[in-house]
């Protein structure tokens, strides 16, 4: 009797557990299982401006390799250690994993999203213009890249494209995208946290990024950029500091300000001034320095400009005796910066000294990208005319490299992937690596370490095509 009742009990628990769907054991409630186009998309916003914003020492070390700011305690990735917390790693999963794959997926959503056809094309058209952006910094910082491969889950060991190529089906690309724009149609509204889904300021910055394209290429290809730039011009880029691609953070977590995040809520204190930048504007008597550092701990007056001072590249260096990244930086609401108008300025003078049609004169537009950026940091008008006017800045054609690369380098504050970029490209300031550099100051990151272990033959063959995969191979447009 005992063996019958136990068997009928088992045979109620298993009728019960059926009548109950066992499969339903399997969904997650807590998180939900398909998600609409424009979380897809603001994310990918988000991620991007993170990235290219962070002073994560596991991610974003410019400021350092462009001698902007220097570490205190650990001064390693100020002497270019890039492989001990594989730093190429974490830039290439940030952009190709956590930024064109959300931009992907939302525009594989958009069209069962947007029921209107017009605003489906300008969503779409917004989202490639963000993933054109994407990869112009992932092959401008590694070289050839896995591109017609890329994010095809049928081809695990992607093959690596030539570098050029991509970067001129990239301007191909930015043309159509353009092209797409209408500005009588909506788009994502607040999803979209630069422009609130404006279309005019997103035709603006999209060639405002085809003029930064143009101008990257002009030392290879001066034919293909000045068609670029001209293009770009001529359809409408930045004209004030209105149009600043700005990601706006808010004051309390999680969508606040990285450096915040890295500095002020980890109570951190790694970074402080590096002495190249901080000499080069107490040089000029630069107005933007309190905008840029607090003062030191020499307990000089506030009045005094010489209040401000830098530790030595690559060195270890105390904290409490020099010059700090400012309050307002690390605020949490303060925001990111992905391309502003003093930059689209300083192409431009560039452009006009090479002879291109983008109207105005060199010096012009080189004036106007000072003041921009004066005026971004909360200077004046007039501190702008007097800076201008003193002679290490007055703009020198004969020496016009220099002038827009000093200037471009101090404009680029903060924004340290970007001063890079122009560093390489201008060649200046001139940039002495510290004593105890690991290498030469870097022109390229190396190829991430998973790629060489995992992905090995099209590595190789990469590495070979480029020149070697070392910090010291120069990309294809970055000539002298």
């Amino acid at each position: 009797m005992k063996k019958i009742l136990y068997a009928l009990t088992v045979v109620a628990v298993v009728t019960a557990a059926c009548s109950k769907n066992l499969k339903e054991l399997n969904i997650d409630t807590k998180n939900p299982s398909a998600a609409p186009s424009y979380a897809f998309f603001t994310n990918a916003q988000r991620t991007l401006s993170n990235t290219l914003a962070s002073s994560s020492v596991n991610l974003n070390i410019f400021r350092l390799i462009v001698q902007q700011w220097q570490e205190t305690q650990y001064p390693e990735e100020s002497q270019y250690d890039l492989g001990t917390r594989t730093i190429p790693d974490n830039v290439w999963d940030a952009l190709y994993r956590d930024v064109i794959r959300d931009l992907r997926e939302a525009k594989t959503l958009i069209p069962d999203d947007v029921v209107d056809a017009s605003q489906q094309k300008n969503e779409l058209a917004i989202a490639e213009i963000m993933e054109i952006y994407t990869w112009y910094y992932l092959v401008t910082t590694f070289g050839n890249i896995p591109y017609t491969d890329a994010m095809d889950i049928e081809k695990t060991f992607p093959k690596y494209d030539d570098a050029k190529t991509v970067f001129n089906d990239l301007l191909t690309r930015l043309d159509a995208a353009i092209g797409n724009l209408d500005p009588g149609a909506a788009s994502f509204g607040g999803a979209d946290v630069l422009y609130g889904g404006d279309i005019v300021q997103w035709k603006k910055f999209a060639n405002s990024i085809k003029l930064k394209m143009g101008i990257t290429i002009a030392d290879d290809d001066g034919a293909k950029a000045k068609s670029t730039i001209e293009s770009a011009v001529s359809s409408g880029v930045f004209t004030s500091n209105d149009d600043n691609a700005e990601f706006k953070y808010l004051a309390a977590p999680p969508n606040t300000n990285p450096i915040w995040v890295d500095l002020v809520q980890s109570n951190r204190d790694d970074f402080v001034a590096a002495s190249p930048f901080v000499d080069q504007l107490l040089a000029f008597t630069d107005p933007r320095i309190d905008n840029y550092f607090t003062e030191d701990g020499a307990g000089r007056a506030s009045t005094a400009i010489t209040s401000y001072s830098g530790a030595e590249p690559g060195i270890q260096s105390a904290y409490a005796p020099n010059s700090h990244v400012s309050t307002a930086i690390v605020a949490p609401d303060f925001p990111a910066l992905l391309l502003d108008y003093s930059e689209v300025e300083f192409y431009l003078a560039e452009a006009a000294q090479r002879g291109y049609a983008v109207g105005g004169t060199a010096a012009g537009h080189y004036a106007n990208g000072i003041t921009a950026s004066i005026l971004y940091w909360g200077g004046t008008g007039t501190e702008a005319t007097t800076y201008l006017a003193k002679p290490g800045v007055v703009y020198n054609a004969a020496n016009w490299k220099k002038s827009v690369g000093v200037q471009q380098w101090i404009a680029f504050y903060n924004r340290g992937w970007d001063a890079w970029i122009s560093w390489r490209r201008l060649d200046n300031p001139v940039l002495v690596a510290p004593d105890e550099a690991l290498s030469e100051t870097p022109v390229r990151y190396p190829y991430p370490i998973n790629e060489q272990n995992v992905n090995t033959s099209n590595w190789e063959e990469a590495s070979e095509a480029i020149g070697g995969d070392a910090v010291e191979t120069k990309l294809w447009w970055d000539k002298f």
